[in-house]
């Protein structure tokens, strides 16, 4: 793709001489493999791990039909293709999701499949054959199967074999005799291929070892190819799969040709070097090949090879690949859309979860953005209290619904449609990620700006698919990723598999996420309509937001008449201050659920031990942390020009010991450690989770809010302020070791 860019006049000489060499190159690099993000107007799609440029092609054909059909844009000339490996086909994400491609009859989709029978290390199946398997794969699919096997030089000798005995040895010959052909030679060949049957031996009889040497396998025939691909683009209801067999090293010489260690040869000799020129014509003389540096080669811009290429690129509509790295603004909803979670819930118990999706429903009726707000869900829309959507908003299926539904009399029932929003993927994580990978990257691909809301269990989120997660981020996705039923001990009835306590350390390894663990139905507006405004507004930014609901109800508070907007954003505000000075004080920090446990804590505190305590949300302990770093980095490289962490401003004249306390595990809550100037100590959920009630639960991690006050006891006794046998006392007081002791709450939405 660089040799194409650079004869295009798309790079310069220096330009490839900086190939690896993104920061030293004096010209600037270019990245090793295709990243949009290292180069954002040149790489569309990331394709660099295996598996996920498979399905991503998958369920961006898809998205393209949704456009489509949704009547947004007209995509019906547009086709995708994906080229693969042979030995990529073992990543479950390749073939996974093959089955919805003939499901939703996408034509518009082709892989081109290299079977150069090779993975890194040797044989893709020494002893099968990786052609054959994939016919019946992708044909058992509902796929059109296209295979370019061999050349047109092996042309003449099918004509004579009127017995079968060549097209036997085809089918007979394993792959990796098949590699080891080619590294070896036209004799060897003669011998150990042609020679097993007296008559295809005769019919190279007369044929020199050069001859057989130079019968070319079919991936390496660029008219069958260019015949394969006409077949694809033809519109028969089906995607089609394109086989081209090939060799690993083609044109590189017998040191890298079909041998196992071609992937980790990174140098060529100059041997191979002039090999190379002489096999492909080069019109370049010895003394131009250095074997460090050897020359390159450009024909001459009047040559009929630079009109050809020019005069095809105009025709084809430019080069490619090319990305678009600006995305349009959107007018931002008005704050009246936001009103419901603004104004609390009143004496009602609503879970943040239910909170988002009532604004939600808002949000789709504003004329501006509504339209573009796409649901994404895997198969947890009733968990989610997102069924409310079925009947307006509907789910997408290029087939309607051609069935009467089972529950179609009912208020919420489930509707289907060729112009549904929804994208409703079943238990399909991988597949969510690359919808919400398509649909948010199509401010670039169709320059119509989308609004993925990805919406999941938030323990098989980044977890399970954190990989696709980062190329998401190489792809400069934007949109909302909602971590729902969240937290160790709040999705209490379903145990170790599902209770999240981590998923903001995950989040936080991807510089390309903004991860919020909001407490109130309020902290959840402000966040998403400033998410809205720095990915869809004006200067738009290239990330994407996390933010973690939870499932368990409780009064939603109204938004407070003096907010402190900036801390919200920023990732700490104030939120109810001690009711007043104490000679013993604390601040209690607090994320999610637990701002809760900490008002009782506070409440407890004052009552019980006459410490004031002060309870701060903290709607950011990730962005908090990036905050303290960059500044640490700016302070180290500017000494007389010294900033202070966020967290460490709004803290500074604080009495008393800091106790932080999350669902999660102590080392979200950690993060922020090295810019808290009091004393400090976390609370956490660390461990497995575990199937009880969610007060037996936070008792037993210790989190709940008799736990926060032994806690800031035990801190106030280290610091002098009270004697040890105080802490020993609410412990005993509290029961603290007996989780039978805790209130055991509500069990609403405990999974």
């Amino acid at each position: 793709m660089y040799s194409r860019a650079f004869l295009e006049g798309r790079f310069t000489e220096d330009q490839l001489d900086g190939f690896r060499q993104e920061l030293s190159h004096k010209a600037g690099g270019l990245s090793s493999y295709p990243h949009p993000r290292l180069m954002p107007d040149f790489w569309q799609f990331p394709t660099v791990s295996m598996g996920i440029g498979p399905i991503n092609a998958i369920y961006q054909a898809r998205f393209n039909r949704y456009l489509h059909n949704r009547g947004i844009k007209d995509t019906s000339d547009q086709n995708v293709w994906a080229f693969l490996g042979d030995g990529e086909m073992d990543e479950v994400d390749t073939l996974g999701a093959i089955g919805l491609a003939s499901r939703e009859k996408l034509d518009n989709l082709t892989f081109v499949v290299n079977c150069n029978l090779q993975r890194l290390d040797g044989p893709v199946r020494g002893n099968g054959k990786i052609i054959q398997e994939l016919e019946s794969i992708f044909g058992g699919a509902g796929w059109n199967v296209i295979k370019v096997v061999w050349g047109r030089g092996w042309d003449p000798l099918l004509a004579q074999d009127r017995e079968g005995a060549l097209v036997n040895i085809m089918n007979t010959t394993l792959d990796g005799d098949y590699q080891t052909f080619k590294a070896e030679n036209g004799a060897f060949v003669r011998e150990h291929f042609f020679g097993r049957d007296p008559r295809t031996a005769a019919m190279v009889a007369n044929w020199s070892d050069d001859q057989i040497w130079n019968l070319k396998r079919g991936g390496h025939d660029y008219r069958k190819l260019f015949a394969a691909y006409t077949a694809a683009t033809e519109k028969n209801g089906r995607p089609t799969v394109i086989l081209a067999k090939t060799i690993k090293g083609w044109t590189l010489g017998s040191h890298f040709e079909a041998r196992n260690s071609t992937h980790q040869m990174k140098k060529m000799t100059l041997e191979d070097i002039i090999e190379f020129r002489d096999r492909l014509e080069i019109p370049l003389t010895d003394d131009k090949l250095d074997k460090y540096m050897p020359s390159y080669f450009k024909p001459a811009p009047d040559s009929p090879e630079m009109k050809y290429l020019e005069e095809r690129r105009r025709e084809l509509g430019g080069s490619l690949p090319r990305r678009r790295a600006i995305s349009r603004p959107l007018a931002q909803p008005a704050d009246d859309a936001y009103e419901s979670v603004r104004r609390g819930s009143g004496t009602q118990e609503v879970a943040t979860t239910m909170a988002f999706v009532r604004m939600l429903k808002d949000l789709v009726k504003d004329p501006g953005l509504g339209h573009r707000l796409v649901p994404i869900i895997p198969d947890e829309a009733r968990t989610f209290g997102m069924d409310s959507l079925f009947p307006t908003m509907k789910i997408y299926s290029p087939h309607g619904q051609q069935y009467q539904a089972v529950d179609r009399e009912l208020m919420l029932s489930y509707k289907e449609s060729t112009a549904g929003v929804i994208l409703h993927e079943g238990i399909n994580e991988a597949g969510s990620v690359a919808s919400f990978t398509a649909v948010g990257s199509s401010y670039s691909t169709h320059d119509e700006p989308m609004i993925p809301i990805y919406i999941f269990y938030s323990m098989f989120g980044f977890q399970r698919t954190g990989d696709a997660f980062w190329a998401a981020s190489d792809q400069l996705v934007r949109g909302f990723v909602m971590g729902a039923t969240a937290g160790r001990t709040t999705l209490n009835g379903e145990g170790l598999q599902h209770e999240d306590g981590h998923s903001h350390l995950l989040a936080a390894t991807n510089p390309a996420v903004v991860a919020y663990d909001p407490a109130f139905a309020y902290e959840v507006g402000h966040i998403f309509k400033d998410g809205l405004r720095r990915m869809y507004g004006e200067n738009s930014e290239n990330v994407y937001y996390y933010l973690t609901v939870y499932n368990e109800p409780y009064v939603q508070p109204a938004e407070p008449d003096n907010l402190d907007l900036k801390g919200l954003l920023k990732g700490i505000y104030l939120y109810a201050p001690a009711h007043k000075q104490r000679k013993r004080n604390a601040q209690i920090l607090a994320s999610g659920v637990a701002v809760n446990w900490a008002m009782k804590a506070q409440r407890l505190l004052a009552e019980d031990w006459g410490v004031a305590a002060s309870v701060w949300s903290v709607t950011s302990w990730n962005e908090l942390r990036r905050d303290g770093l960059e500044v640490d980095r700016h302070n180290m490289l500017n000494p007389r020009d010294k900033k202070t962490a966020y967290i460490s401003d709004k803290l500074q004249g604080t009495e008393g010991p800091v106790i932080a306390v999350s669902d999660y595990m102590r080392a979200v809550q950690d993060q922020i450690s090295p810019w808290v100037p009091n004393q400090f100590h976390s609370l956490g959920t660390d461990g497995f989770g575990l199937s009880d009630t969610r007060g037996a639960l936070r008792r037993h991690f210790k989190v709940d809010a008799e736990s926060i006050v032994v806690a800031t006891l035990a801190e106030l006794a280290k610091a002098g302020e009270v004697k040890e046998a105080v802490v020993q006392e609410a412990i005993d007081k509290y029961r603290i070791f007996d989780v039978r002791s805790a209130d055991a709450g509500n069990t609403e939405g405990s999974g």
